[in-house]
């Protein structure tokens, strides 16, 4: 391989030419990651967790509104690895989300390389690794994507943006979790709740051990900041809530909300929200941020608490003293689902775009398909512990199912995935949605479990239009929100209740429906929606397999070798010189266009 002594001349030729085909497209974001193991003591203990360039959590991918981003990734772990972009719509390009649906999984040693757009798209995100419970390990980190200079934001703009990632954690590794989910067995009680992937402040000596790192957030005496928060966990829904400050809900997901204060908000596995927090208080000391597991038996999961610190640069003490309370109602849910049906969009402003996020009347389109996706408690499917949606747990074939489409390999998955849920014996097969671009969908979540799920859509934003306890009969319609219902990408379903969701299928592909809940998850729970333009719009309305493609399964003969290689300083700077040709060699067929 040249040399980067040697490669100079054609970089300062490459970056010429990128500065003066700007203009003729939209800018580019280039993201060299290596995922790799690291030794962290988050809870005291040292454990393997999952880095990026060494960083736990990992970087925050910051970038704006329609830029490209090209993310470099090298497996350095010793087990396959995917990267999915939760939240990120990837309009037309599936082949971008980075789940088993549409990628095969990159081998250990190997790198690959995302190309894909936010096209269209605003606000507070977050990626992760999605396969055999390695997020459980960590992985995951932010992605903040900002509104173009020319679009107006419904707010003043804050002094400063603050990322936090908080999650219920396990001192045992995702592959002991994953071998105790194997083996039919409960994960159990967490044994913390992190913080930027730090254990709590020791606010309780009989709680928290001595020796733990925590998290300090430093800031300004009358300033205001954006807080986007991210429930990246495990399994268990938390209280966020900072001490003696209020929380400003502005934004959830890409949309912006109306602007309400609240004292704590309930976060729930695979949310994020925005939020505008003032410091004006008079920093007599420093103040506790929480987060605090919901639903349990508070005084069994006390030391299953999130802490970190908030210091202002005036503080004239450490914080001490009782945490602030959550909300009181242990085992009562409706305080919790008022609160999200609370949180309605902000109809009259814009968001990527100039025109209103109120603007596409979803309450006035007609219904094309209506499914009810009914979550129980776990079965026995051929004498294993299975999840299943509709009668149904998901086994993901060992092709992904959109390139089984690409070269017409049949028998791969079923297209049979019930409208309603079967009464039959719970089986096990690839069953997926079928649908219509440009359909409208009608979603509704039926949990009939003991336990909060959070339900994801990739690919889409829909409506979250209802929620209530009980069973979802076609009266319950009666009770949705027709107007300013939160746009959004996962929303919570409470036990024995039920979540009605409204979406628009403007998007070719095959796109993955799933619990967020780790457990539940990968145990079955998840299906996909198979997206197809019925007049043949393959390379017209959907983006063609990129060339980088990888191949597995039934065609792992198609696949070139690939040298394992570490992260060494010559296979990085290939792979960001190769990312910058391929950028040069897009953008001169732009001008020549133009």
């Amino acid at each position: 391989m040249a040399s980067p002594a040697a490669v100079a001349p054609l970089l300062a030729l490459a970056f010429l030419i990128l500065a003066g085909a700007t203009l003729a497209a939209d800018p580019y974001a280039y993201f060299d990651w290596d995922v790799s193991y690291i030794t962290a003591s988050p809870l005291g203990v040292p454990q393997k967790v999952i880095a990026i360039n060494k960083q736990f959590p990992g970087p925050v991918m910051n970038v704006t509104t329609n830029y490209n981003v090209v993310v470099n990734v090298l497996n350095s772990l010793d087990e396959p690895l995917l990267i999915t972009w939760d939240g990120i719509q990837h309009r037309k390009n599936c082949w971008q989300d980075g789940v088993l649906g549409t990628n095969c999984p990159i081998p250990p040693g190997w790198n690959w390389t995302y190309n894909f757009q936010v096209k269209d798209q605003i606000g507070s995100f977050f990626y992760f690794p999605p396969l055999s419970m390695q997020r459980a390990a960590g992985g995951f980190g932010g992605i903040t994507v900002n509104n173009r200079a020319v679009i107006s934001v419904p707010f003043d703009t804050p002094d400063g943006d603050i990322t936090l990632f908080i999650g219920d954690w396990y001192k045992k590794n995702h592959k002991d979790l994953r071998k105790m989910l194997d083996d039919g067995k409960e994960l159990g009680m967490p044994d913390g709740v992190l913080m930027n992937g730090k254990g709590p402040y020791r606010y309780n000596d009989s709680l928290v051990p001595d020796g733990i790192e925590y998290e300090t957030i430093k800031v300004e005496p009358g300033k205001t900041y954006r807080f986007r928060v991210h429930n990246v966990g495990i399994s268990t829904s938390l209280n966020f809530r900072i001490q003696n400050h209020n929380l400003a809900i502005v934004e959830t997901e890409g949309s912006y909300t109306m602007k309400q204060n609240f004292t704590n908000l309930d976060i729930h596995v695979g949310q994020s929200y925005s939020f505008l927090v003032t410091m004006d208080q008079n920093a007599s000391s420093d103040y506790y941020v929480v987060a605090s597991p919901r639903f349990v038996n508070e005084s069994v999961w006390a030391r299953v608490t999130g802490v970190a610190i908030l210091q202002y640069s005036n503080s004239k003490g450490k914080a001490s003293g009782s945490l602030p309370d959550p909300p009181n109602d242990e085992y009562d849910k409706s305080f919790s689902m008022n609160q999200a049906r609370s949180i309605r969009m902000n109809v009259s402003t814009g968001a990527a775009r100039p025109n209103p996020q109120g603007s596409f009347h979803y309450g006035e389109i007609n219904v094309s398909q209506v499914y009810k996706l009914r979550n129980e408690p776990p079965v026995t499917i051929s004498g294993k512990k299975r999840t299943t949606l509709s009668g149904i747990s998901y086994s993901p074939p060992n092709t992904p199912m959109r390139l089984a489409d690409l070269y017409d390999k049949k028998e791969v998955y079923t297209l049979d995935f019930p409208t309603m849920p079967i009464d039959g014996p719970p089986v096990m097969k690839s069953s997926v949605i079928n649908a219509t671009y440009k359909d409208f969908l009608e979603i509704v979540f039926q949990n009939n479990d003991t336990k909060v799920q959070t339900y994801h859509i990739d690919g889409y934003a829909f409506w979250v239009v209802g929620m209530d306890y009980g069973e979802w009969t076609e009266n319950s319609r009666g009770t949705y929100n027709k107007w300013d219902g939160v746009s959004r990408c996962t929303t919570q379903v409470f036990p024995g209740a039920w979540t009605a969701v409204m979406v628009s299928l403007d998007s070719p592909g095959f796109w993955n429906v799933r619990t967020e809940n780790l457990d539940t998850w990968y145990l079955g729970q998840e299906t996909y929606i198979r997206v197809v333009d019925p007049n043949g719009g393959y390379n017209v309305t959907e983006m063609v397999a990129p060339d980088n493609i990888l191949y597995c399964g039934l065609l792992s003969n198609k696949q070139k070798a690939q040298k394992p290689h570490g992260s060494s300083s010559s296979s990085t700077f290939a792979a960001k010189l190769n990312g910058y040709l391929v950028a040069v060699l897009v953008l001169l067929a732009l001008v020549l266009v133009h």
